[in-house]
């Protein structure tokens, strides 16, 4: 048993750092070529802070292997013997709880270096030490609160029987659409600094827009993004009448009036093309399968570990093994994510019009540095949106991207 599982996790592991290999060579060969889309600077920016990241990748996805021979080879034990609460529902909390801030203590380096030094090196993040631990300290409140009850509730159904996984699946699904629906108006703001946008005319403009499909929302708001990092974005906030319409104040300062109504009548094309709900049943389906897999885990697998076949080792298996199946999952939610991508971009150039989108598409691009090619393999596994060189061209703009010879 612990050799089958140690050969699944070893094909995960090795998937992930060849693919990434791959992307290193492409996207190493392909910076030689004339810049297309970025400007020659950005290019090369884009193109090193790619193969930073991929190579941090990689390491991290190592470190991620080790960790997983120390939970099966001796963590989980270790944890079972350590955690000594009689309350089996309180012990079953701790114990899962334990496990993902040791999961989170050994990924914390790769965030800082992240944040401190390859955005700040390639210009994204504002971050700073003060703001960092604030955040931290947030949202480590949020997960010890709300966090530990969602755990407590699910070790109670789990402790139900062998059907524990249906109703388990039911209510971590009901968790999500509730954190959805609640996040832009009681958790996003938490974190960031909401703000009715103050550009009446724009806003009217925006108003305009979301008519024509017949979205009605809470509001208009910019959101103070910059004080973190310098990437611009947007986004529809919420379900049923809680939708916001969130414009990162970055997005506002880059972007016209034009183009910033384009890039809104992209997501309203998923809007209109139903594709939350579309998103909604993928994760859905991806859970459900998720859930039946450990709602089966076999007594042996417990044996050959160590560890009682018990409501928090059943979560932390679930916790171990997800991201494998989660990756393998990922083309297939890919596939459909790109073809509903061509759609909105084609609904948001409808809605104003081509040029209009391409130009923000690329000064997105310019200001996020987006390198625009990407390997085959890598944009099979990773890309949920089509590369921005296709993009534009279904947009109508002509680009030359032929390699050096």
């Amino acid at each position: 048993m612990l050799l089958t599982i140690g050969i699944i996790y070893f094909i995960y592991v090795l998937t992930k750092i060849y693919v990434s290999t791959m992307e290193i060579g492409f996207v190493t060969k392909a910076k030689q070529d004339p810049a297309v889309i970025l400007d020659p600077s950005n290019y090369i920016k884009a193109a090193n802070y790619k193969i930073a990241t991929q190579r941090m990748e990689m390491l991290s996805t190592l470190v991620e292997y080790l960790m997983f021979i120390f939970w099966i080879g001796f963590g989980l034990r270790w944890l079972e013997k350590v955690i000594t609460i009689q309350d089996p529902t309180l012990k079953s909390v701790a114990y899962v709880m334990a496990f993902v801030l040791i999961g989170y203590l050994v990924s914390l380096p790769f965030d800082l270096y992240k944040t401190f030094y390859l955005d700040k090196k390639f210009g994204f993040s504002n971050m700073t030490p003060k703001l960092y631990i604030i955040d931290t300290l947030k949202s480590a409140a949020l997960f010890f609160v709300f966090g530990g009850a969602i755990i407590y509730v699910l070790v109670k159904f789990i402790a139900m029987g062998d059907n524990w996984w249906i109703w388990g699946f039911g209510f971590i699904f009901l968790v999500i659409l509730v954190i959805n629906l609640i996040y832009p108006t009681l958790i996003a703001p938490i974190f960031n600094k909401f703000e009715v946008l103050k550009d009446e005319r724009l806003k009217e403009s925006i108003e305009k827009l979301l008519a024509t499909v017949g979205l009605k929302s809470e509001g208009v708001f910019t959101i103070d993004a910059s004080k973190r990092d310098n990437r611009l974005n947007a986004y529809f906030g919420g379900l049923g009448k809680s939708k916001r319409v969130v414009l990162y104040d970055t997005l506002v300062q880059k972007l016209n009036e034009h183009e910033l109504l384009a890039v809104l009548g992209h997501e309203l094309g998923h809007y209109k093309h139903k594709d939350i709900l579309k998103n909604i049943f993928m994760t859905g389906t991806l859970m459900f399968i998720m859930f039946y897999i450990f709602g089966h885990l076999p007594q042996a697998l417990f044996d050959a570990v160590g560890v009682p076949k018990a409501p928090h080792t059943i979560i932390a298996f679930f916790l171990i093994f997800a991201p494998i199946i989660s990756f393998f999952f990922m083309p297939i939610v890919g596939i459909v994510s790109r073809a509903n991508e061509y759609a909105a971009d084609a609904f948001g150039a409808e809605s104003q019009d081509a040029p209009a989108l391409a130009n923000a598409l690329q000064k997105l691009a310019n200001e996020n540095k987006s390198f625009p090619k990407s390997h085959p393999l890598f944009i099979f596994f990773y890309y949920t949106h089509p590369p921005l060189i296709e993009r534009l061209r279904h947009l109508g703009v002509k680009i030359d991207d032929e390699p050096n010879p």
